[in-house]
């Protein structure tokens, strides 16, 4: 069968799309026929290389994908073939102190699907059973690939760990990629007054399709000063920032006294210069989250199944052509989420 994969760590060039051997599922895990998958910028940090992991190679990368079941192994009792799936791709051990209670993505064993295992974009994929949540008939393929990782990991950070309530303002980073978009809706949903930066006009105006109230240009101002200027001088409730050493000064000057920076990753690195005067006189909170529960799942992708919340897809490509999908990741593209179909199924 057919797989993206990649030898070696280094640029888009080493990425193909090869013939690998045919999974088979153990007892424990379900054989899915793939129709659909999408990217994050964890693919991109896989393909170049983490200093802390160590990949089997040839390694397959991804981390979103659904597709209908075709196999089951003889332990499987929440599926059968035929069944429409999406995959979740936090994979936790359900024996430690946290998963116990039901803090899945804090397992002392907590690994993800594409970047320290095997991932899901390939023709045909095994994962076990405790990884798959039902796809509904009316729900597309691209849809039920592009939401369950960004939409889990927004949820968990403003909803539960980040506890955002009905009119607080918060400020999403980089409101128009993959955990951004979504950020942007939870936080309305809330009821939470959402301000969004972007750079360009057709980002900030998606933004605000999003439900932001106010999107500011980070190309043209300072952010940090145009949210107190929006504010009268107070600052939001919390900031949103997966953006990492580029943003942390100005995220926290742009915060409230009390407030707390939200954060699930650092693209553009991870060793910000920060601000601990400022952290301790204003009295502000940092909030780490990852991914999320199998619980937090459910929640989000009901309302995403219902259409309350929408991924975006910005690009559907063959998955022979997944070097362009990084190239748009890497040169913010477009909005919202790379899909990546099958060859046989585009």
């Amino acid at each position: 069968m057919k797989a993206v994969t990649f030898t070696e760590h280094g640029d888009r060039d080493v990425i193909e799309y090869a013939e690998i051997p045919e999974r088979v599922p153990d007892r424990d895990e379900v054989l899915v026929e793939v129709k659909a998958g999408a990217l994050n910028h964890l693919d991109l940090w896989t393909r170049r290389g983490l200093p802390t992991i160590d990949v089997e190679m040839p390694h397959v990368p991804g981390s979103d994908a659904a597709g209908v079941v075709e196999a089951v192994g003889e332990d499987v009792s929440r599926f059968e073939p035929g069944d429409r799936v999406a995959v979740l791709s936090g994979m936790h051990c359900g024996d430690c102190e946290y998963c116990r209670q039901g803090e899945h993505s804090m397992c002392v064993n907590f690994h993800i699907l594409g970047e320290h295992v095997h991932g899901l974009h390939e023709e045909f994929t095994t994962v076990p059973e405790t990884n798959l949540v039902p796809v509904p008939e009316h729900v597309e393929w691209e849809t039920a690939a592009a939401a369950p990782l960004v939409f889990q990991t927004a949820w968990r950070m403003l909803v539960n760990r980040g506890d955002l309530r009905p009119g607080e303002d918060v400020l999403v980073l980089g409101a128009t990629g993959g955990v951004g978009h979504a950020a942007v809706q939870i936080a309305k949903h809330v009821g939470a007054t959402v301000y969004a930066t972007g750079s360009t006009s057709e980002k900030l105006d998606a933004a605000r399709e999003l439900g932001a109230d106010y999107a500011i240009n980070y190309e043209e101002a300072d952010f940090a000063k145009r949210i107190r200027e929006l504010t009268d001088g107070r600052g939001v409730d919390a900031v949103v920032d997966h953006v990492g050493a580029a943003t942390w000064r100005d995220s926290l000057k742009s915060l409230a006294k009390g407030g707390r920076v939200l954060t699930c990753g650092a693209t553009t690195g991870g060793n910000p210069e920060t601000d601990v005067n400022r952290i301790f006189w204003n009295q502000l909170r940092v909030i780490g989250s990852t991914m999320g529960s199998l619980h937090e799942c459910d929640e989000v992708l009901d309302l995403v199944w219902d259409g309350t919340l929408e991924p975006r897809i910005r690009e559907v490509l063959p998955m022979s052509e997944t070097a362009r999908g990084h190239e748009l990741l890497e040169n913010r593209e477009g909005i919202g989420k790379v899909v990546v179909v099958p060859d046989s199924e585009y």
